[in-house]
């Protein structure tokens, strides 16, 4: 997985009925865009570190590129 800061974060859920979880990346702290991301989470604004697993995605920000 490789992502840039402004790109969103999707956990998709893995159990019947439960939301997906969306966060925008605030810091890119591996190499290359690699993990572990800071992510401030959609709606509380919770912010911490995510080490992403398979049931991920990321969203790329199209104004960024």
């Amino acid at each position: 997985m490789e992502a840039k800061v402004g790109d969103r974060i999707v956990v998709h859920s893995t159990h019947q009925g439960e939301p997906e979880r969306t966060g925008e990346v605030l810091e890119v702290r591996g190499v290359a865009g690699g993990p572990p991301y800071l992510v401030k989470w959609s709606p509380d604004g919770h912010e911490g570190l995510f080490y992403p697993s398979g049931a991920c995605s990321v969203v790329h920000d199209a104004v960024h590129g």
